[in-house]
């Protein structure tokens, strides 16, 4: 029992004698200095700053001075390696396109009267000093006659308007040129007929948007005039969509969604070249409805009228437009310069689609405005809008008044 006893006092001894040794050994490492700053424990390289020795010792970091008669060293500029030498800088997000308000209806009215004016007066100046003559025999009336057809009023309403001028003339025998004007410009606009309803049906249903369609052959400016018709309706705050059914031209729809951005209107388009034109017009009219906008325009590709297929593919596009929501106007856009040829593209228009409207472009100085005449004549169709000039707001609704007025001038 004493044996076992003095076996386990031996133990802890040992075990408590081990205890103080590691201690002793861990105080003394605690005590030891760690080595200064500016103390190297290998062999200092050549660009080591120098290190001093009495004042290290007593454990603070300091600068040694400089030897005597040595002059500070001079300022001297840091320079900064371009760490960023050869990347590309990114570029800069692009900026979101302004959108511009177009002009008012009322005041570009207005001023397409006063452009229309100035480059057709001469057809008025013509007519008024035939029409003022002393003396108004046959002669005189076979200018008048070749004048008019000129201007490319056409045979039928030439020869109305001329017989018409002569019985009043007869009547009145007047030879004053005010008197005159003012029997010129009265037969003129019965010629143009102002009764025709010239409105575009462009009012939102009760659930679904009004739908336009705009056709006509290659070159005479579909889809700038449905750019500029979208900014005549923006003007008159309607909510429009822009379908970019004109697949076939390159770069068409890229051109029609510019001049939806200019205005803040949305364009559907397909991203595939020579998608189907029917397809994309379905998908517009579809996002119209959906979105609930007032108007949906939709540019289609050009066509030559004697092209059968296309002319049957272009009535393909309106049947399906039809399935989602009626198709409510038209419009046949010509180019004014092209005179009776236009007359020829408008008939087999009228065939397939059923014309509702005409755009009349390129009114400008090149252009004969008996063409508005002879167009209403043949078709029985209103010329609704007439554009002039290469402005974005060259475009107007068009008047039978203005548009006699400007042209006698």
């Amino acid at each position: 029992m004493l044996e076992s006893v003095n076996e386990t006092l031996s133990i802890v001894i040992y075990v408590v004698l081990a205890l103080a040794v590691v201690g002793s050994v861990a105080a003394l490492l605690v005590r030891t200095r760690r080595t200064p700053k500016g103390m190297y424990p290998t062999t200092r390289d050549a660009n080591d700053p120098v290190t001093g020795s009495g004042a290290h010792a007593a454990g603070t970091d300091v600068l040694d001075a400089p030897p005597a008669g040595t002059a500070p060293p001079a300022d001297t500029d840091v320079v900064v390696p371009d760490d960023l030498r050869g990347l590309e800088e990114a570029a800069p997000a692009p900026e979101a396109p302004a959108v511009e308000t177009p002009e008012p209806v009322q005041g570009r009215l207005a001023r397409l009267r006063a452009r229309l004016a100035k480059s057709n007066n001469a057809l008025g100046k013509a007519l008024l000093a035939l029409l003022s003559s002393d003396k108004i025999d046959e002669d005189v009336w076979d200018e008048i006659e070749e004048t008019l057809l000129l201007a490319d009023l056409g045979t039928e309403p030439t020869m109305e308007l001329v017989d018409a001028l002569r019985e009043r003339v007869k009547i009145s025998g007047s030879r004053d040129p005010q008197e005159v004007h003012q029997m010129l410009r009265e037969e003129l606009i019965k010629l143009v007929d102002p009764t025709m309803d010239r409105s575009l049906a462009v009012t939102r249903h009760a659930d679904k948007p009004a739908v336009v369609m705009v056709v006509g052959v290659n070159g005479v400016g579909k889809t700038t005039t449905v750019g500029k018709l979208a900014r005549v309706l923006v003007a008159e705050d309607k909510d429009v969509l822009l379908g970019a059914a004109d697949t076939f031209r390159a770069a068409a729809a890229e051109q029609l969604a510019t001049w939806g951005q200019r205005v803040g209107v949305p364009t559907v388009k397909s991203d595939v070249d020579g998608a189907d034109p029917a397809s994309v017009a379905f998908e517009a009219v579809k996002a119209g409805i959906d979105g609930e906008v007032d108007v949906v325009l939709i540019d289609t590709a050009g066509r030559l009228q004697n092209k059968v297929g296309l002319m049957d593919e272009l009535g393909k596009v309106k049947r399906v437009i039809e399935k989602q929501a009626e198709v409510d106007e038209v419009l046949l856009v010509l180019d004014a310069t092209t005179g009776q040829n236009g007359l020829m593209q408008a008939k087999v228009f009228s065939e397939v689609v059923n014309i509702t409207g005409i755009v009349l472009t390129k009114l400008d100085g090149t252009a004969k405005g008996g063409i508005v005449v002879a167009i209403q004549r043949t078709l029985g169709v209103p010329v609704k809008l007439i554009g002039l000039g290469e402005g974005a707001d060259d475009l107007a609704v068009f008047d039978a008044e203005g548009f006699v007025d400007a042209l006698l001038g």
